[in-house]
C-alpha cells in the first residue's frame, strides 16, 4: 500500500480583516507541523501576500479560485501564473460553494484544474453531492462525474488532492458519519483505479470537507474518551475519529475550525 502524507486544509473562506488575520497568523506560526503531514491554509484574496509574508514556510498557503488564463481583460480574476508569482502554490478549485452560487460546471473545474497545474499551481479539487442527490441515492453517479471532469482535463495528479465535502451535511441538519464518508472516499479510489490508473487511486490523497454536528460527535464520542477528556469541542471529536478509523480518509479541508488557531492546531496534531 502506498503511504500517503496528511492534509490538513483550512478554508478561510470570505471571512477575516488586517487585525484578525494578524492573530490568526500569529497564532500559526506556534504550530508544530507533525512529519509525514502537510498543512495549507486559504485567506480570501485581498489577505493572501501579507499571509504568505509573514506565515512560517512549513505552512503552505492557497488561493480560494483561480482562473483558466494567465493574463487580460478578466476583471476581477486571479491567474495561477499571478499566485506563482507571490510564491502561492496551491488553490482550492470546485469548492461547492463556486458550483452553486457561480455556476461552476464540472467541465469549468477541469479546465481551471489543469491550467493551475500546468503553471505549477497544486489543487485541492472538490466534489460532494447535494441533499437532494444523497437522498436520491446518486452520490456515486454525482461524484465521480465531477472527479471524471478533472480526470478529462488532466494526465498528471502528482499535485492534486481531492476534497471530498458532502453538500447535503452542511447546514441542513443532516449527519454526515464516518461511515458515509469512508464508504465515498472508497468509490473515489475504485473510480480512479479503473479509468486512470491504480497508481493513482492509490497514491492521490482523498481528504473530508463536511461538517458535523453535536449529536453525531457525542456518540462518537463514546468511541473515543481519550480525546473527549481534552476539552475538545464536538466537531472536532468528530474529526480526530475518522483520522483514527478511516483508512481512506487522508486529512481535512476544514471551515469555520480553521479560523481558531488552537483548534485548528488540534486537527494538525490529531494524527500523533
Amino acid at each position: 500500500m502506498v503511504a500517503r502524507n496528511f492534509f490538513i486544509g483550512g478554508n478561510w473562506k470570505m471571512n477575516g480583516s488586517v487585525a484578525q488575520v494578524k492573530s490568526l497568523v500569529e497564532g500559526l506560526n506556534t504550530i508544530n507541523v507533525p512529519t509525514q503531514t502537510e498543512v495549507v491554509v486559504s485567506p480570501p484574496a485581498l489577505y493572501i501576500d501579507r499571509v504568505r509574508a509573514n506565515l512560517k514556510k512549513d505552512i503552505g498557503v492557497a488561493a480560494q479560485n483561480s482562473y483558466v488564463k494567465a493574463s487580460g481583460a478578466y476583471t476581477g480574476e486571479i491567474s495561477p501564473e499571478q499566485l506563482k508569482d507571490l510564491g502561492i502554490n496551491w488553490v482550492i478549485l470546485g469548492h461547492s460553494e463556486r458550483r452553486e452560487y457561480f455556476a461552476e460546471s464540472d467541465k469549468f473545474v477541469g479546465q481551471k484544474t489543469a491550467h493551475a497545474l500546468k503553471a505549477g499551481v497544486s489543487v485541492i479539487a472538490c466534489i460532494g453531492e447535494k441533499l437532494e442527490e444523497r437522498e436520491a441515492n446518486i452520490t456515486s453517479q454525482v461524484v465521480t462525474r465531477q472527479l471524471k471532469g478533472i480526470a478529462d482535463e488532466i494526465n498528471d495528479w502528482t499535485n492534486v488532492v481531492v476534497a471530498y465535502e458532502p453538500v447535503w451535511a452542511i447546514g441542513t441538519g443532516k449527519v454526515a458519519t464516518p461511515e458515509q464518508a469512508e464508504e465515498v472516499h472508497v468509490t473515489l479510489r475504485a473510480w480512479l483505479a479503473s479509468n486512470v490508473s491504480q497508481k493513482v487511486a492509490d497514491s492521490v490523497r482523498i481528504i473530508y470537507g463536511g461538517s458535523v454536528n453535536a449529536k453525531n460527535a457525542a456518540e462518537l464520542g463514546k468511541h473515543c474518551n481519550a480525546w473527549a477528556s481534552h476539552s475538545l469541542t464536538h466537531s472536532l471529536i468528530s474529526l480526530l475519529f475518522l483520522i483514527a478509523t478511516k483508512p481512506n480518509i487522508d486529512g481535512f479541508l476544514v471551515g469555520g475550525a480553521s479560523l481558531k488557531a488552537t483548534d485548528f492546531n488540534t486537527i494538525v496534531q490529531a494524527r500523533l
